[in-house]
């Protein structure tokens, strides 16, 4: 994290100023709202250091959530322009000169950039664990034909898979890409998980069925975990064993 000198030091640096349009919304308001912001910026300016830019030099209640800042926590999603990105790996240069940020959506606001990532967590089933330990083997070699192995434990739980979703902003039913793209992962890798329950919750008219195949969790996801094709793995994996059933004699 930048200290005060340094976000100072920076903006002695700067080549030049964009805008910045900010959701903004605190407990008590009738409504949320947009302020502007002003933010001198520098080549290497990302998206994480013009909102401490503003919290340092304009308004301290500017809230956001930040953790560590390399793209491993998920913790600082937001959307910047209509889009979901991680602040702290997002340039500034990348943005256009005026540039709108707002909390990621599908997720109750809190507080401005700050959402109740419980709403992310509840949409998993309680049964299962979310964490598990890892049964990598480092000294595995990847079978042949297969380049290298493709571990889908990259989720770094950020939300915007959910937030990017156009499903899930039509019901509060659909469980959302990221919990089926864990689906997935349990039936391929079960490492003593109960299967059976893991797709039974996934073979639901609010799970694997109603995903419109529009592939944004993809393209928002920024762990290349790539959630649109794990839900079209797990629909392959959910026919399997229906049409076992249907040519089974009665």
């Amino acid at each position: 994290m930048e200290t005060i000198e340094e976000t100072a030091t920076a903006a002695t640096e700067a080549t030049e100023t964009r805008r910045f349009r900010v959701f903004r919304f605190k407990r008590g308001d009738r409504g949320p709202h947009l302020d502007e912001f002003d933010v001198p910026v520098t080549a290497r300016t990302t998206l994480f250091d013009a909102m401490r830019w503003i919290q340092f030099n304009r308004d301290p209640s500017l809230a956001l959530r930040h953790s560590c800042l390399h793209a491993s926590c998920g913790t600082c999603g937001v959307r910047a322009n209509g889009r979901e990105v991680l602040m702290c790996v997002t340039a500034v240069h990348d943005l256009g000169r005026e540039i709108t940020v707002e909390p990621v959506a599908n997720i109750p606001v809190l507080t401005d950039l700050v959402v109740d990532m419980t709403e992310f967590y509840a949409r998993f089933p309680e049964a299962h664990p979310l964490v598990r330990e890892s049964g990598f083997d480092l000294g595995a070699e990847a079978p042949e034909g297969v380049p290298t192995y493709q571990r889908y434990e990259d989720c770094i739980e950020c939300g915007l898979c959910l937030s990017a979703c156009p499903v899930v902003a039509t019901t509060d039913r659909y469980v959302g890409p990221g919990a089926l793209a864990w689906a997935q992962r349990i039936l391929e890798e079960p490492r003593g998980e109960d299967v059976l329950s893991v797709r039974d919750w996934a073979d639901d008219p609010d799970g694997a069925w109603r995903c419109h195949a529009a592939f944004e969790c993809t393209e928002a996801c920024p762990s290349n975990v790539n959630p649109a094709a794990r839900i079209m793995q797990l629909r392959g994996a959910l026919v399997g064993p229906r049409l076992t059933r249907r040519e089974m004699p009665r």
